[in-house]
């Protein structure tokens, strides 16, 4: 099938990802590729150009200092992203017919849902979030118009007062992320934000008398500085922001997997990645990591209970790695992934052509 793929204008697609929605697109453009699918992957610059990369036109802009006396005015940021994708789906108006079969838009932006009417081809949007505003307003603007995927049961319900969506699980390369030795450490991965709550993973190693190794870009400042930095030390590392083999390598040789969000994760990609290597996971029960973190690949504990979360550290080691990584085999695969997303496409081109 001949696939239009539209990612994230904020970030590039490329290692190492800024965060789980890179990786993601990264694996589901990359696998539809390995399966013979034509993909153009519409991604910010400076995206992989492995991926079939078309880049957003994110085009430099500054409002003039008449434009800024406008306390009203939106930040330049938004204003650059807002074209970018506004002339993405003008151009897809045009000539989307002619060039794709099906459009899977994979964005956190409104204007996809909202102009997908305009566009003549089958559009797939995946719900990636919890709701939001922006893409709320846009299902009201254009209704009926996307057929809809959530990443979990827990972001279908949701997102439920609003739209109906199929589930389909995120997935990870388990080829690539492969069964590691173990080790004496935990590990916690991600973007180091409040929302995800590293702090949090720290006391629960400590209490549990556990060394831990951070990996991950650090995007609040302020927040470092205060709940991270003065934990530093041989017992708890910072190892900066890794690549994927890089990970790999670190996830795999660490005894478990801590995933501590102060926030409703619609899926957990990190906790998949984790179990993938055979590393258990320990997990505050928030989101969709209920459907993921079962009894054969991990532990989870009640939200924001350091000493609940300390607890399933413990059990959580116990477990035996072959089985975690079967867990992850059978249910949280790319492939698995992609060939629902095939269905999709596949059901989608076909209620077009009755």
């Amino acid at each position: 099938m001949r696939i239009c793929l539209i990612a994230s204008s904020r970030y590039p697609v490329r290692e190492p990802f800024h965060g789980g929605l890179e990786a993601h697109t990264a694996m589901l453009a990359q696998t539809l590729i390995r399966r013979g699918h034509h993909v153009s992957l519409f991604a910010a610059p400076g995206s992989d150009p492995r991926l079939h990369v078309e880049e957003l036109e994110v085009h430099s802009f500054d409002a003039s200092e008449v434009a800024r006396r406008d306390v009203h005015a939106m930040p330049d940021l938004w204003m650059r992203e807002h074209h970018a994708y506004l002339g993405l789906m003008m151009d897809l108006a045009r000539t989307g017919h002619d060039r794709f079969d099906v459009v899977h838009n994979n964005s956190l932006h409104h204007l996809p849902v909202a102009m997908a009417e305009m566009v003549g081809v089958p559009m797939v949007s995946t719900l990636h979030t919890p709701p939001v505003p922006w893409l709320e307003s846009a299902l009201m603007t254009s209704p009926g118009r996307s057929t809809f995927v959530a990443v979990s049961q827990h972001t279908a319900e949701a997102w439920r007062h609003a739209v109906t969506a199929q589930v389909v699980l995120n997935g990870v390369d388990i080829s690539r992320w492969h069964v590691g030795p173990g080790g004496d450490r935990a590990v916690w991965t991600g973007r180091i934000v409040p929302e995800k709550a590293p702090h949090l993973a720290i006391r629960a190693a400590l209490a549990a008398r556990i060394p831990i190794d951070l990996a991950g870009p650090c995007q609040d400042e302020d927040y470092y500085a205060r709940e991270i930095q003065p934990l530093l030390g041989p017992r708890v590392r910072h190892l900066g922001h890794l690549s994927t083999d890089q990970l790999v390598t670190l996830v795999g040789g660490a005894a478990v997997a801590i995933v501590s969000p102060a926030w409703d994760e619609p899926y957990g990609l990190v906790a998949a990645e984790a179990m993938a290597c055979g590393t258990p996971v320990a997990a505050f029960r928030r989101g969709a990591l209920g459907e993921i973190v079962t009894a054969e690949s991990g532990s989870l504990a009640a939200a924001g209970d350091v000493d609940e979360l300390a607890a399933a550290i413990r059990v959580a080691r116990s477990l035996d790695r072959r089985g975690v990584r079967e867990h992850a085999v059978r249910h949280h695969s790319s492939e698995r992934m992609v060939s629902e997303y095939e269905a999709v496409y596949a059901r989608m081109t076909q209620e077009v052509a009755a």
